[in-house]
C-alpha cells in the first residue's frame, strides 16, 4: 500500500503524522511511504531522516495526497485539504467530527474512509489513540492555567502552590479520566488544593485509592460542579464522551459567582467544549475574557510540545496502521474487529453511532457495507 503523510496545516501545528521510525516499520513491511518536504521539522524530524528511513519525498502536499492509497495524519482536515478527499482514499487521524459538521459533510460527500484516533475502543474500554495526547493535555491544562493566573495576562494573581503562610490555590477538574487524572498529577505535584468531579463512584474511588487525603472528590452533579467552581481559582474541564460532542456542565451563570480572574481550561475543547462560553482559540491567541473569568480554549494543547506529543501519539497509531496498511480496511476489520469502532464514515455513510447521534443523522453499521 502507498503511505503518506504531509505538513499540519492548522495553525500552530507543529506535530506530524509520521517520524523516521514508523516510516521504516512500513517500508520493512512492503509498503510504499512518501512525505511532504519539511512536514516534521516542526517537531525535529529532517527530511534526511525520513529519506534515510526508506520515504520518498515529494515537494507539495497535493502530490501526497493524489498519490497515496492511505493517509496518516495528526488533526482534522482543514477546508483548504477538503478537495483531496476521494472514494478510494483511508484518512487515518484525528477527526473530531462531533465537533464539525462541515468537515462531516464533505467527507460523506467524498465516499473517502476516515478512521478517527479518538473513537477506537479497545475491548477494556480504553482509548488508546487518545490516551497520550489526553495524558499531554491533562498536564499541560495545569501549566497553562498556572500561566494565565499570573496578573500579567489577567489572572487574578494567585501562585498555584501558594507559599508558607498564603492560601494555596483552588484547582477544580470536571472528568476523572486520562485527561483529568493527568491534570491532577501535575496539580497536586505543584501543591495545590484539588477537588475531582466525576460521575462514576468507582473512577471516584480509584482515584482516591491513587491520591488518598491529598485530592477532594466529588460525584459531578450540576449542585456540586456550581458550588465548587465558586471556589475556584483553576477549572480544567476533561469531560469525554468519545465521539460525541462534550455536554456543557459547566454553565455560563457559574461565571458570575467565581472570583475575578479565575481561570478555565477546556481541554474538552475539540469536542465542543463542555463550557456554554467555549469557544475555539489557537496557541497564537489562546485567550479571551468572559464575565471576568479568563478562558484558555486551544483546541490542539499537545501541538505546544510537538516532539514529545509526535513521538508519544505515533507509539500508539504505528500498530493499528499497519494492521490497516497490510490488510486493507474491510480484512484489517474482519480480522480485528476492534478496528471497526474507528472506523466514523465509509463509501458515503456515518459508521460511528455517536457522531450521527450528535448530528441527528443517520447511522450505518459498518458490518453492513464490508
Amino acid at each position: 500500500m502507498k503511505i503518506g503523510c504531509v505538513k499540519e496545516i492548522k495553525n500552530r501545528e507543529y506535530r506530524v503524522g509520521l517520524i523516521p521510525d514508523n516510516v521504516k516499520s512500513y517500508v520493512n513491511a512492503g509498503h510504499q511511504v512518501f512525505i511532504e518536504r519539511r512536514a516534521g521539522m516542526g517537531s525535529g524530524f529532517t527530511d534526511q531522516e525520513y529519506e534515510k528511513a526508506g520515504a520518498v519525498l515529494l515537494d507539495s502536499a497535493k502530490e501526497v495526497w493524489d498519490g497515496v492509497d492511505m493517509m496518516v495524519k495528526v488533526k482534522e482536515p482543514l477546508p483548504e485539504e477538503y478537495p483531496y478527499f476521494r472514494r478510494d482514499l483511508l484518512l487515518y487521524t484525528y477527526l473530531h467530527l462531533a465537533a464539525d459538521r462541515p468537515l462531516t459533510d464533505a467527507m460523506l460527500t467524498s465516499g473517502m474512509r476516515g478512521f478517527a484516533y479518538e473513537t477506537l475502543i479497545e475491548k477494556d474500554g480504553s482509548i488508546p489513540l487518545l490516551a497520550p495526547m489526553s495524558q499531554i493535555a491533562g498536564r499541560l491544562s495545569i501549566q497553562e492555567g498556572a500561566k494565565y493566573l499570573e496578573k500579567t495576562f489577567g489572572g487574578s494573581g494567585v501562585l498555584l502552590s501558594g507559599v508558607p503562610g498564603t492560601p494555596k490555590a483552588n484547582v477544580v477538574i470536571l472528568g476523572g479520566g486520562t485527561v483529568g487524572t493527568n491534570a491532577c498529577k501535575i496539580a497536586v505535584g505543584m501543591g495545590a488544593n484539588v477537588t475531582i468531579l466525576d460521575i462514576s463512584l468507582p473512577r471516584l474511588a480509584y482515584l482516591d485509592d491513587i491520591f488518598g487525603a491529598r485530592i477532594q472528590t466529588l460525584v459531578s452533579n450540576d449542585a456540586n460542579i456550581e458550588h465548587s467552581v465558586r471556589k475556584a481559582d483553576l477549572v480544567i474541564g476533561a469531560v469525554l464522551i468519545p465521539g460525541k460532542a462534550a455536554p456543557k456542565i459547566m454553565k455560563e451563570a457559574y461565571l458570575k459567582e467565581m472570583k475575578p480572574g479565575s481561570v478555565i481550561v477546556d481541554v474538552a475543547v475539540d469536542q465542543g467544549g463542555c463550557c456554554e462560553t467555549t469557544k475555539v482559540t489557537y496557541h497564537d491567541d489562546p485567550i479571551y475574557e468572559v464575565d471576568g473569568i479568563v478562558h484558555y480554549c486551544v483546541g490542539n494543547m499537545p501541538g505546544a510540545v510537538p516532539r514529545t506529543s509526535t513521538i508519544a501519539l505515533t507509539n500508539a497509531t504505528l500498530p493499528y496502521g499497519l494492521e490497516l496498511a497490510s490488510h486493507g480496511l474491510e480484512e484489517a476489520c474482519r480480522r480485528n474487529p476492534i478496528l471497526v469502532s474507528g472506523v466514523n464514515t465509509y463509501d458515503g455513510k456515518l459508521t460511528c453511532k455517536n457522531v450521527a447521534d450528535s448530528f441527528g443523522m443517520e447511522y450505518t453499521e459498518l458490518g453492513a457495507l464490508i
